[in-house]
């Protein structure tokens, strides 16, 4: 099972944009990105492998939070 969805609704974003896809925003506005944005920006860009790690390291977080 795909640890994305789960953690894009974690986030309340698609999974379009953690894997940095272009999105449509239909509010308009713009703005400074958040820094839980940008920090998933940076995931992004890892490695497929390290990607896989920092997405493991969330879901135990998570969790863990939910007990």
């Amino acid at each position: 099972m795909s640890a994305l969805p789960v953690l894009a609704k974690l986030l309340i974003v698609s999974t379009d944009e953690l894997l940095g896809e272009p999105t449509k925003k239909t509010n308009g506005k713009r703005g400074p990105t958040s820094k839980l944005q940008q920090q998933m920006e940076r995931v992004n860009r890892l490695p497929r492998s390290k990607q896989k790690f920092v997405i493991e390291m969330i879901d135990t977080v998570i969790q863990q939070a939910a007990h």
